[in-house]
């Protein structure tokens, strides 16, 4: 049932524009009484909004014995036929889980668009949850991990290099929880979780698309503003230790395929290293052209596919990760010296000018062309805020530019460090066959 909340006058503690310079934006800020913050970006290229709640809370304010809860609640909290009614009026809706947030969305005419304002404040002023649907998500959530992560060979040993990479931070637990740990959450712990974590002072929306920023305030503050505020969720404070030394780990598992991965500790996108660090995946495997596919796929013709993945828009420091599937016949071991000798050569070579160029104009396209739609615009909004603020997004084009061979050289020398490094294989096993 859709309901509305009646409402007393109530303080804008903040309210300032904010220009992004590189992509010619102008992102509007709130923060209301009761902490939620609004950001509200006017986009008038056609007549839709993308309408986003993030909440401060993922795998990473997870427990050890109880992961996969934040995922879990994803599945249960929210208005009853949610999004059915959404269907219904025209928009699409989803919602998704990462290690540092939960983001629930939909995109809806302009028209329609305070039917999900109105939805989702139902969710966040939430009392308790659906208990008739607690066995069936659980079941479904159980399923989403066979079929997503038992099943797939690649996420599978992805999981199993995060859990080695990691031995204090968060980072390590698997966003969907172990299985033992899902079939073991309870009701209780996820109302816990929903009252600690759901509530305004540790959330944000954004809104992005065609409406005025006086009008789309104004309806958010009539249904969010008298959610009253939580009290402040607990702090994840745990830090990484250095790594001191390679470390490596073998899953044997019914794959077609060997697979090699290599996850790298990196800092996140607050640290000035985060645009070397973006330029450099890209010069050793984004495109055909790239220097790991030249040599690992065309001319040694090692492996079927490469690629290398620095993805800074985290709350804690990260990983700068190289995968590799191999071809058919191919011994890991082989694959690991050749890329060892092309790593070295980054390690201690700096890249040509036009390299460096042309890695630039890869990610100033990719950056630019993610600005086409509404839902990248917020996408991107919401992913800079819940990380490192959302305000970093107005250099990070000027913080590409600048990037030279040497800062390449420097940050491949720094954390592309055998001693910082865990090592991941996938060994194809037989088919598991039971009596």
């Amino acid at each position: 049932m859709l309901f509305s909340f009646l409402l007393v006058p109530f303080l804008i503690i903040s309210s300032i524009i904010f220009p992004v310079h590189a992509e010619a934006l102008k992102v509007q800020e709130v923060i209301l009484e009761n902490g939620l913050k609004i950001l509200l970006l006017e986009n008038r290229k056609s007549p839709v909004v993308t309408f986003q709640v993030w909440y401060r809370v993922g795998a990473r304010n997870d427990e050890d014995s109880k992961t996969g809860l934040a995922h879990f609640l994803e599945h249960m909290v929210g208005p009853k036929d949610y999004s059915r009614i959404i269907a219904k009026n025209g928009g699409r809706s989803n919602a998704f889980t990462t290690a540092d947030t939960t983001v629930y969305f939909a995109n809806m005419s302009r028209e329609k668009v305070g039917v999900a304002i109105e939805l989702e404040a139902e969710r966040m002023a939430a009392n308790r949850l659906d208990g008739a649907a607690f066995g069936t998500e659980k079941n479904v959530v159980m399923e989403e991990r066979r079929l997503g992560i038992e099943d797939n060979p690649v996420s599978a040993l992805s999981e199993v290099a995060s859990a080695v990479a990691y031995t204090m931070h968060p980072y390590r637990r698997p966003i969907i929880g172990w299985m033992k740990d899902i079939e073991n959450i309870s009701q209780e712990e996820l109302e816990r979780h929903f009252r600690t974590y759901y509530v305004p002072n540790n959330a944000f929306i954004v809104a992005v698309g065609d409406f005025s920023a006086p009008e789309m305030l104004a309806k958010i503050k009539a249904h969010f503003g008298g959610i009253p505020r939580g009290p402040e969720p607990p702090k994840m404070g745990t830090q990484e230790p250095a790594q001191r030394g390679e470390r490596r780990v073998i899953l044997k598992k019914e794959a077609e395929l060997p697979v090699l991965l290599l996850h790298y500790h990196s800092p996140n996108a607050r640290d000035p290293d985060s645009f070397a660090l973006d330029l450099l995946s890209v010069i050793l495997a984004q495109g055909r052209s790239s220097r790991l596919y030249q040599e690992l796929v065309y001319r040694m013709r090692l492996v079927r596919g490469v690629s290398a993945d620095y993805y800074g828009l985290s709350v804690d420091p990260t990983i700068f990760s190289i995968t590799a599937q191999l071809m058919p016949g191919k011994d890991p071991r082989e694959v690991e010296r050749a890329l060892d000798e092309l790593l070295d050569r980054v390690r201690s070579e700096p890249v040509s000018d036009a390299e460096l160029e042309k890695a630039k104009k890869q990610v100033e396209a990719a950056f630019v062309f993610g600005q086409d739609s509404v839902f990248g615009q917020a996408m991107r909004i919401g992913y800079y805020e819940v990380s490192v603020g959302w305000r970093l997004l107005d250099g990070y084009l000027d913080g590409i530019r600048k990037v030279t061979a040497k800062d390449i050289l420097r940050v491949a020398r720094r954390y592309l460090h055998p001693d910082s490094r865990t090592i991941a294989t996938l060994i194809p096993a037989e088919p598991h066959r039971t009596k």
